[in-house]
């Protein structure tokens, strides 16, 4: 693979064990076990890892500022909501973790459905929700790379603000990357415009290379005034060492899921979104599509990125994605459970063929 493409892997930040199919043991989510998560990808060659989110979980951003502290290389792509922050507070935050780390800080924004209300937040319709989403990250990063910004817009404003620390340019990265998913049409058209990588679910290559074109269009059409949009993937890999035995690995996998109806594997299904959508209605196209992309987990519960699997070996798996950094993909966020053994295996079997 091209030496630009990273690879992160994914800490669930739950309180609730077994998220998964994870090992459900005490202390799961302890700052010691999360540090051995974080300490453990360094150390197996991985960049950083995705944070997931959402009220009921602990506070993301917390978390990644604790795990930076531990650790030297570990960079944290902390997920965030627009409403749950305001953009300064967010852009200060997230200035003072990446001066305080060398330039660690990515972020993932997320627009998804959440316990609004909890924290005193509220939204209209998916119009107003995604004009709310790209407001707030084109206020983040003008917070980030002006000063003295004043600005008042529909959902947000600021007076003479001016964000300290400063960034420091780091090479070409000019301040953290803004990650964000989504597949609506409301949603491509914020990615277009404001996200500096589009995260898309394990979707065959065929719908991939569609969308990668659909929203190199739209940046087009709409005026980005960003660097080029970049694309990236974020899917489940389950690795064993032969073929025949992942594959046996994944069919008892799903057979657990079916028993329990999906628990601990369904933490996107409060709101079926498009992208989610999508992914579920892969299961009409067969149980397996390309070579190994897996539909059945979504039959039995699967919910996000553990709605599609890709399965195989090292070398099944690393040619699959190889086949969609050729599309354009050069961010991955892989992963699978148990989690801290996973980032080993993986980290030694699957990422020296991606590496080389």
């Amino acid at each position: 693979m091209s030496t630009d493409s990273e690879f992160l892997w994914y800490i669930p930040n739950d309180t609730k064990a077994g998220h998964r199919g994870d090992a459900a043991v005490e202390g799961h989510n302890s700052l010691e076990t999360l540090t051995r998560h974080a300490k453990a990808l360094e150390e197996n060659g991985w960049k950083g890892a995705l944070l997931g989110t959402g009220w009921g979980r602990p506070d993301t951003f917390t978390v990644a500022t604790a795990l930076a502290a531990r650790t030297t290389t570990f960079e944290p792509l902390i997920a965030v909501r627009p409403g749950y922050w305001r953009p300064a507070n967010l852009a200060s935050a997230a200035a003072t973790l990446d001066h305080l780390t060398n330039g660690r800080v990515r972020l993932n924004i997320v627009s998804g459905k959440d316990s609004l209300a909890a924290y005193g937040d509220s939204e209209g319709d998916q119009a107003h929700r995604y004009a709310r989403t790209k407001e707030f990250m084109r206020l983040v990063r003008r917070l980030w790379t002006e000063e003295n910004v004043t600005y008042s817009g529909e959902h947000f404003s600021v007076s003479g603000s001016t964000v300290v620390p400063r960034l420091e340019p780091r090479g070409t990265r000019l301040h953290p990357k803004l990650y964000f998913g989504g597949a609506s049409d409301a949603a491509e058209q914020v990615a277009a415009t404001e996200a500096d990588v589009q995260l898309f679910w394990g979707e065959p290559l065929e719908a991939i290379q569609e969308r990668i074109e659909r929203l190199k269009g739209l940046s087009k059409r709409l005026d980005r005034d960003l660097p080029p949009l970049e694309f990236g993937l974020r899917i489940t890999t389950l690795v064993r060492d032969t073929t025949a035995q992942a594959w046996a690995d994944a069919e008892a996998k799903v057979a657990e899921m079916a028993k329990s109806t999906g628990a601990r594997w369904n933490d996107h299904l409060q709101s079926i979104a498009v992208g989610q959508q999508r992914l579920f209605d892969l299961q009409n196209k067969g149980d397996v599509l390309d070579e190994n992309l897996y539909t059945a987990p979504g039959r039995f519960g699967g919910g996000g990125a553990g709605t599609t699997w890709l399965v195989g070996s090292a070398e099944d798996v690393a040619r699959s994605l190889r086949k969609y950094r050729d599309l354009g993909i050069t961010q991955f966020i892989l992963s699978d459970t148990p989690y801290l053994a996973e980032i080993e295996r993986q980290g030694q079997q699957l990422l020296p063929l991606l590496k080389s």
